[in-house]
């Protein structure tokens, strides 16, 4: 959901930079939220009164420590992810190209799943991590960091437990694509004019409501996969965890029948407030990153505005403006040197 134009001016490592500095400023800022989140979904003590009472269970508990728990492993997460993720996608539409390098919609379709699919699963057991550390009580913790967490999840409940609710993430991954489907098939509607006319407010707009609606759709999926990343007979009171089962169907099961179908959507008013300050840093940090590396590679004029530096062809590559800028260097140089010799 959170992409970003690409941009030819940027070297692959400046993009990853951006992407990643982006990411981590944004899931910093928003992690209270997403901390009184997962603690709904698994439905811990904390979470049953509301997202109000819950800010203030978590303060008067853990103090306001606890609302950054878990940040860690969700940061990490990101630079493995969009790595395996860019790696896989290029391999699998490289594999599929024609002669003349062009790949069919579908084929690059089923490329991004596969990529999605590759990222996920490598990093995988961060997110059963960044859950663990979320649901302990910051003043008897189990776990000390996120390397003691997955040695220690490895150790006592071996490896399949860093796996345990991946097949959801899979599951969820097709209503979700639905809910985006559905939301840009109709963004022409919404503004009665084409996309490509769209300003950078609409499609800031359209990624916050098509983030909004398929989140919403997939949000039952992510509610058990929480569960069951939480529950464990090795940890007090089995993760803290509301309900008890053997299995991801049995999970389904157990929470619509003792806590009925909406509690399916617990921790779902906390994600949607989450929506726009995440997006809106997300893009804003983004920016804010480009510029000072485009200002670096001499396409702009400051790192404060995207006013573009006077003379400099835009469509060059940086590595291609690096040797035309040396190239220009050494012949101003040269000719230099020729009528300083041809004087004496």
């Amino acid at each position: 959901m959170a992409s970003v134009k690409k941009d030819d001016r940027l070297t692959s490592s400046q993009s990853s930079m951006c992407v990643g500095f982006a990411g981590i400023f944004s899931k910093s800022v928003t992690s209270p939220l997403e901390v009184v989140k997962i603690k709904s979904q698994v439905g811990t003590f904390h979470c049953k009164r509301g997202l109000r009472q819950s800010f203030l269970l978590v303060y008067q508990h853990e103090g306001l420590r606890g609302f950054w728990k878990g940040n860690l492993a969700s940061c990490l997460r990101l630079f493995p992810y969009t790595a395996v993720h860019l790696a896989t996608y290029k391999k699998i539409v490289h594999l599929h190209m024609d002669e003349l390098g062009f790949i069919s919609q579908w084929r690059a379709i089923l490329a991004g799943g596969l990529a999605g699919f590759a990222a996920a699963m490598t990093t995988y057991p961060l997110e059963v991590a960044e859950t663990r550390l979320i649901i302990q009580s910051c003043r008897q913790p189990t776990y000390v960091g996120v390397a003691h967490t997955l040695s220690k999840i490895y150790r006592n409940e071996g490896l399949p437990a860093l796996y345990r609710g991946f097949s959801l993430t899979l599951l969820g991954a097709f209503p979700f694509s639905i809910g985006c489907y559905a939301v840009y098939m109709n963004l022409d509607k919404l503004w009665q004019e084409p996309p490509f006319r769209f300003s950078p407010l609409q499609n800031f707009i359209n990624g916050c409501l098509a983030a909004g609606v398929a989140q919403t759709l997939s949000y039952p999926f992510e509610t058990v996969k929480r569960k069951m990343q939480a529950q464990s007979a090795r940890l007090p009171h089995l993760g803290g965890v509301d309900v008890h089962f053997n299995g991801m169907i049995d999970c389904f099961v157990q929470v619509v029948k003792s806590n009925g179908v909406l509690s399916l959507w617990n921790g779902l008013t906390a994600n949607t407030i989450k929506i726009v300050p995440y997006f809106g840093l997300l893009f804003t940090c983004f920016e804010m990153c480009k510029r000072v590396c485009l200002y670096r590679n001499g396409y702009i004029v400051s790192p404060l505005s995207y006013k573009l530096a006077p003379g400099v062809d835009q469509s060059l590559g940086p590595h291609e403006l690096q040797e035309a800028k040396r190239y220009l260097k050494n012949s101003s140089f040269g000719s230099g040197g020729s009528s300083l010799g041809n004087r004496w």
